[in-house]
């Protein structure tokens, strides 16, 4: 039997017999306290449910017993009372002896792999799927809303995957979601009902509709009706041993409409066994005052004593979603619905990555994920990488400008207290603090990105006062002609080491030339020919003559200490920056062979004063990527001849690359003749 139904029994008995002190959550009540603090009704209401998931129980221990038992063995009964009776308050779990009452306690409850990916443009495999699944199992996410298996083959592939694939720990976590039967057919006989069963999860979330107006005019059914589906489709899938969630859809829309039939679904719902009631606010419309008002009505009337929590689901379509699902936590709620960096249909659902930090950092809600808190920002990035997004870089909590600080005022008072200017410590969720650099900067931004690169040492070592202000001074000049180093910290960075005494570059373009080619300039002809050829012809030629350091592996390395030699190198490619960018890693990999670790990820092209048409000044900014440390980091550059400013920012890119993995001293110019 299943151990959460027998301390369902238990409680029940000891409360109906005044016989013992109940403790939920930690707070210590009498039997009494208990029943008087709810409706008379729920009381009824909670021993029909408990009666009709005891009864499902009996049913599968029967069937199992008849299945898997050998021919000669006794039949399987139930627990005597007296047993069931002495072992009631056996475990300390709140989930054994009532419902999550919120915000002390909080169950998160994650839906991007089914609601999420409705959003625009999201489209998962069933194996990226699988992988999400893990992250957020590992994680600490209590429940993983997976897919509807009866709406696409997809969703049924990754549940049957699923069930071999993943470990138990993590499909113990899952849950199925479809929707109440039809209105014609008994849940028995119900196909989609049937695939939810199918799935094997523990646990299944039927969306039912909690609207009257939606029940009528959308549903096309009577009011009666929908409460009937409610009860069957509930009561059929606990009858075959599952627990059952109820996304009670428009449900705060509902209960401004007509509030009483908005409750008689949430009773329907408890009363055929359903273990927690979602109230969604499904159009996202709604207010923080009018979601606390609705939640806290459901949590007077059915939460948190009887085996029923009371789960909030928020779409953000007002920019309300993560304020109203903290708003029902603070009414009662204890569970909270939402998705990885709120996607979602529309304009998102809640944003887990705010909802959790915000409930444990700021509410002190108790959640299992809470010990992973610091994993929060890895999560976040890995889920958009699976998922093949980019991350939000102004996300609340995780977003790579969450802690970037800018105004030059706010970065002096940051060196003076780390907390003048930010809500919590970044390392709390695994992020960062970072120092912005542009023309609104002042000296303390410069003065920071030198001591990050290691060369202010003590705080009273005054010897970079100066040249801090002439770096600024530098970065206000180039901003003024369309530089921005907001998202090119790398370009900083040399900027930095440029200013330093003694440094140069581990190499040196000495010069380069880059021909543009092709055989037919007719743009209709030209299409249609090379979508006909499989690989398409080299367009450009580049020629590169590069000064760099030898090492040990070159041939050219005379073994007595540091050398230098001239490269010359000739590469064709598509266009003249894919010439000189091949042309460069040719000349550079033989002295560089970690560059072969390098890639680029992101090539953006500005122009930033249109009126001067084919001769205006252009912004070019590129992503690196370390594939084996699985680091980035960008570079910028500004010409009015777009190939200059791409093999400049190209050749940032990879000094930036070179000088943290450089084991030689670099190249100074007096060094050569």
């Amino acid at each position: 039997m299943d151990s959460t139904l027998l301390k369902d029994l238990r409680l029940s008995i000891l409360i109906l017999l005044g016989l013992v002190t109940t403790s939920v959550c930690g707070f210590v009540v009498s039997p009494s306290t208990v029943v008087a603090s709810v409706p008379r009704s729920s009381a009824s209401i909670y021993l029909r449910s408990l009666s009709t998931r005891l009864a499902a129980d009996r049913k599968d221990i029967a069937e199992t017993a008849s299945i898997s038992a050998p021919i000669d063995s006794a039949p399987v009964d139930p627990a005597p009372i007296d047993e069931l009776i002495a072992d009631a308050f056996e475990s300390s779990s709140p989930m054994d002896i009532g419902g999550i009452v919120g915000p002390e306690n909080v169950i998160v409850y994650d839906t991007s792999l089914r609601d999420g990916t409705q959003g625009e443009s999201v489209s998962i495999s069933s194996t990226d799927k699988l992988k999400i699944a893990s992250l957020l199992c590992s994680f600490g996410v209590d429940y993983i809303e997976a897919g509807w298996p009866g709406s696409n083959p997809k969703d049924k592939e990754f549940f049957e995957r699923a069930s071999t694939e993943l470990p138990e720990v993590t499909r113990s976590k899952l849950v199925a979601f479809g929707s109440t039967r039809r209105r014609s057919v008994p849940a028995s006989e119900d196909g989609q009902i049937q695939s939810l069963l199918d799935s094997g999860t523990p646990t299944v979330c039927i969306v039912a509709k909690g609207h009257a107006w939606q029940v009528t005019e959308i549903l096309r059914a009577t009011k009666d009706e929908n409460l009937d589906m409610i009860r069957d489709s509930v009561g059929h899938i606990c009858a075959n041993g599952r627990r059952v969630f109820v996304d009670l859809e428009h449900f705060f829309d509902g209960y401004e409409h007509d509030s009483n039939y908005a409750l008689d679904c949430c009773r329907a719902a408890v009363e055929a066994g359903a273990r927690c009631l979602v109230l969604c606010d499904t159009n996202g419309g709604s207010m923080p005052w009018q979601i606390e008002q609705a939640t806290s009505a459901v949590v007077d009337e059915f939460g948190g004593h009887f085996g029923v929590s009371v789960g909030v689901h928020t779409h953000n379509d007002c920019g309300m979603a993560v304020a109203n699902s903290v708003v029902a936590c603070r009414a009662g709620a204890g569970l909270v619905q939402g998705t990885v960096n709120g996607i979602g249909e529309r304009t998102g659902n809640a944003n887990l990555c705010t909802v959790v930090p915000s409930l444990a950092l700021h509410v002190d809600s108790k959640m299992t994920c809470r010990p992973q808190l610091s994993r929060l920002t890895q999560l976040s990035r890995t889920v958009s990488e699976v998922m093949n997004r980019n991350p939000d870089t102004a996300a609340p909590f995780v977003g790579a400008s969450a802690f970037a600080h800018k105004g030059g005022l706010h970065v002096a008072a940051m060196q003076r207290h780390k907390d003048s200017y930010q809500h919590i410590d970044p390392k709390l969720v695994g992020n960062e603090m970072r120092v912005l650099i542009s023309e609104l900067s002042g000296r303390q931004n410069i003065l920071k990105k030198i001591r990050d690169a290691g060369f202010i040492q003590a705080d009273d070592d005054h010897s970079w006062n100066d040249r801090a202000a002439a770096i600024l001074n530098r970065v206000k000049q180039l901003e003024s002609i369309g530089y921005t180093f907001e998202g090119a910290d790398a370009s900083v960075h040399l900027m930095v080491l440029h200013a330093t005494k003694g440094y140069c570059s581990p190499f040196k373009v000495l010069d380069y030339n880059a021909l543009v080619f092709d055989s037919d300039i007719d743009s209709a002809s030209r299409v249609l020919k090379k979508a006909q050829q499989k690989k398409p012809p080299a367009t450009s030629r580049a020629t590169l003559k590069i000064r760099t350091v030898t090492t040990p592996e070159d041939k050219e390395y005379d073994g007595n200490g540091i050398t230098y030699m001239d490269r010359l190198e000739v590469s064709d490619g598509s266009g003249p920056i894919d010439a000189l960018s091949k042309c460069f890693l040719k000349a550079l990999k033989p002295s560089h062979p970690y560059l072969s670790n390098v890639e680029l990820t992101d090539y953006k092209v500005r122009i930033l004063d249109p009126n001067t048409a084919t001769g205006a000044a252009t912004r070019v900014m590129i992503e690196f990527r370390d594939r084996h440390e699985d680091t980035s980091w960008s570079t910028v550059s500004v010409d009015r001849n777009v190939v200059s400013a791409s093999l400049n920012a190209l050749l940032d890119g990879y000094e930036y690359a070179l000088i943290e993995q450089a084991s030689e001293c670099m190249l100074c110019d007096d060094f050569f003749d």
